[in-house]
């Protein structure tokens, strides 16, 4: 899950230089940009995605099913096959307004604006000759998209979601409007459901009873925004059962599994999304870059297995992830997993490797993550010098992007205050981290749990690496109480115990540790340490 709705970049490239007449890059440094005929490409009506049906003005049975397919499609984030289905419906009515409406959606989200617009303004064209229903339709969509383009505007919004109100005085058995109006609770009016707020949930539920099935999406979204964790699992469990052939149905069932302490079916469940996934790109012959749920599918995999102890496939997978093209911001940022992976594995020309490419990116929001990657390494290798000068080009970097900034904020702290930590400015340093450890455990979703879980665990490496046993000793407290199930809780609080001479303290967390990575790698030095009668700490 992310949160809002990701931040495309494309269009805005955050203070990018030009593209054009420039030497070969890694994968990792490409925007991609998918091509016009891909999404005119006929497709079947397919099985397995889902259900989801709204009467539109139609006499084509046939345009009438292409419709429903792509509506399944928005409702399961497939942007991609929602557009290829929205045209088929269109080639076959060519004056269905709501298939442009469907479009509109799509191609926003496929970061196409200006045939986003068209496609709206079809409809508008389109609408003045067409059904009520579709011109409730309509009509919401164009007080959605003036919402969207003045997001700091509460009127706007407000205006939307009266529209939405209105429209549901007027047909109140639309259960397409229901799940609307409860995506529309969020204070972003971009969102598609992601960021759903406990408020959202009766209009989703509402949506259920009238036939909606596409709701359980949302609702497993609500639930887990709002820490219900066993109504998330609820609907969850529901909507893969629902579309068992949509890789984000399997994969948001994994989401609360995992933050409900079943990491191994959460696993299992990122790992036959993988697999469908797969299969649809060998089926349909498309790269994977071109789905912007598989980069977000592997970052989440590798981070599950990371947590298990099963080092090799994590790497296996966040490298993949690390290697993939990318149009959202957010999982442009979220490449730093894999640079962060390797610094805690001790691989430090690795990770510099790694942040040299995110450095070389085109756009400055991921230039700033690579410089802050970059004074990690730097710090872990005990160069300081040049650890404070990546800070002062992350700092350059950032200033240079027209957006993001809050995205990195965070992350951009930890590496100022772990270099305070480190080069003997301790309180300040303190002060800093415990703010960062504050912003990210209150961040809500699964998400932003177990990457919260990751940055405590490496504020207190890097404590320990100080020789500031009294602040590692406070994060390790802060991982247990993160999350007292993850086995690198118990093993940082196990060293800490045994720095300050509490032999019992010690003996309990390490054993908690041994049992809770029951799985990991056989060759997990963490292991090795715990079973060695006298472990020595790896920092």
């Amino acid at each position: 899950m992310f949160p809002r709705r990701c931040l495309f970049v494309l269009a805005l490239l955050c203070g990018a230089s030009s593209l054009e007449a420039q030497p070969p890059q890694p994968p990792a440094t490409r925007i991609p940009i998918i091509p016009d005929d891909l999404l005119h490409r006929p497709l079947p009506l397919r099985l397995g995605i889902g259900s989801a049906h709204d009467v539109v003005g139609t006499t084509s049975r046939q345009a009438q099913a292409y419709y429903d397919q792509g509506l399944a499609c928005l409702h399961s984030y497939g942007w991609l096959e929602a557009a290829r289905s929205f045209n088929a419906a269109l080639t076959l009515d060519a004056n269905l307004a709501m298939a442009h409406v469907g479009l509109s959606y799509a191609y926003a989200e496929l970061n196409k604006p200006e045939q986003s617009r068209a496609a709206l303004d079809q409809a508008t064209r389109l609408g003045a000759t067409a059904t009520p229903h579709d011109r409730l339709h309509i009509a919401a969509r164009v007080a959605q998209v003036a919402a969207e383009a003045a997001p700091a505007d509460r009127a706007t919004l407000a205006a939307y979601r009266t529209a939405l109100d209105r429209a549901l005085q007027a047909q109140p058995g639309d259960a397409e409007l229901w799940i609307l109006r409860g995506v529309a609770e969020s204070l972003d009016p971009s969102d598609r459901g992601q960021g759903s707020v406990a408020s959202a949930i009766p209009f989703y539920t509402r949506a259920l009873t009238l036939g909606g099935l596409s709701a359980h999406h949302y609702l497993t979204h609500a639930y887990e925004n709002s820490e219900q964790y066993a109504k998330a699992v609820e609907h969850g469990s529901a909507y893969a059962r629902l579309a068992p052939n949509v890789p984000h149905a399997l994969h948001m069932h994994g989401h609360v599994l995992r933050r409900t302490a079943q990491i191994a079916r959460a696993v299992a469940a990122f790992e036959e999304a993988d697999r469908v996934q797969q299969a649809y790109f060998r089926t349909e012959q498309l790269p994977p870059e071109s789905e912007w749920h598989h980069e977000h599918n592997l970052d989440l995999l590798g981070s599950s297995y990371q947590y298990l102890g099963q080092m090799q496939k994590a790497e296996r997978e966040l490298s993949a992830a690390f290697e993939l093209p990318s149009t959202l911001a957010v999982q442009m940022y979220n490449k730093r997993g894999w640079p962060e992976f390797l610094i805690g594995r001790g691989r430090l020309d690795e990770a510099m490797a790694a942040a040299t490419i995110l450095i070389a990116h085109p756009v400055s929001l991921v230039k700033a993550t690579g410089h802050i990657e970059a004074g990690h390494v730097h710090l872990a290798a005990g160069r300081f010098a040049a650890a404070a000068e990546q800070t002062n080009l992350a700092l350059r970097a950032l200033r240079m992007a027209s957006t993001g900034q809050a995205l990195i904020a965070p992350a951009f702290q930890q590496l100022q205050g772990e270099f305070f930590l480190r080069t003997g400015e301790r309180e300040k340093g303190r002060g800093m981290l415990r703010e960062v450890v504050r912003t990210a455990r209150a961040l809500p979703g699964p998400d932003n749990w177990v990457q919260a879980l990751f940055t405590l665990e490496s504020i207190a490496r890097t404590a320990r690496a100080s020789g500031d046993w009294e602040f590692a000793a406070w994060a390790a407290q802060q991982m247990l109480e993160h999350d007292p199930n993850y086995a690198g809780s118990h093993y940082a609080a196990a060293l800490s115990a045994r720095q300050a001479g509490d032999l019992a303290t010690t003996q309990r967390e390490f054993a908690a540790a041994a049992r809770l990575w029951a799985r990991a790698d056989p060759a997990l030095a963490e292991m090795a340490d715990i079973t060695a009668g006298q472990p020595v700490p790896r920092d």
